[in-house]
């Protein structure tokens, strides 16, 4: 089935493009488009995409306030913000607000379309150079911080695959452990940072260096 994508930029030339490259794509299906924020979340729930890409700078409302009220509307659909800004700070907000997955504009086609069906599939896509500068916020110290959260050794070690990106197959393949065991402990991760999403177990691991 193909995925639902919606595109929310203000460049002109570059939604043009990105509208080709998605509805001109076998496997992805084009279900709206708008310049701004304020036209999106007047057109989100008739369009009811399963992914939208968002920029983060657009006239009005910016684009991590756009992400908090989209996901007000539709919970269950994801975020990848596309943007030209790298620093720590919108990182984590926007993954605060309910993102995703954080690219940058100069993202080629191909990955771009790949971090698409990634974070369909329950990942969280990000730019090499973007996850360059979150592991770096992370390396800043010799100690982490106490695990005032106390998660067991192996929340610990999913939540460290979810900060990743990782599929919960994936996890679970990687720690030679069933996809239900591996969401017992993303539940029992929610309940102990709690939170009540991925983005927000996420959000909270980079902050407070959990993992």
């Amino acid at each position: 089935m193909s995925i639902r994508v919606a595109i929310v930029e203000d460049n002109h030339a570059l939604r043009e493009s990105l509208s080709q490259l998605i509805g001109g794509t076998p496997g992805y299906t084009l279900v709206g488009e708008w310049p701004n924020c304020s036209g999106m979340l007047a057109g989100i729930k008739e369009a009811r995409p399963e992914v939208v890409l968002m920029d983060i700078q657009m006239p009005g409302m910016s684009g991590i306030e756009g992400v908090s009220r989209l996901k007000q509307l539709l919970p269950g659909t994801e975020v990848l913000m596309l943007t030209v800004f790298e620093d720590e700070e919108k990182i984590f907000d926007s993954i605060c607000a309910g993102a995703s997955g954080y690219l940058l504009k100069r993202t080629p086609p191909a990955a771009l379309l790949e971090a698409i069906q990634e974070v369909k599939a329950g990942g969280a896509p990000m730019t090499a150079k973007v996850a360059r500068r979150v592991l770096s916020s992370f390396q800043q110290g010799e100690t982490k911080r106490p695990n005032h959260a106390n998660l067991t050794e192996r929340e610990q070690q999913v939540l460290a695959g979810l900060v990743k990106g990782h599929t919960y197959q994936l996890i679970a393949n990687e720690r030679h452990v069933s996809i239900d065991t591996v969401r017992s402990h993303v539940k029992n991760i929610y309940q102990k940072l709690h939170v009540n999403s991925k983005a927000e177990a996420v959000a909270v691991a980079m902050r407070n260096r959990l993992v």
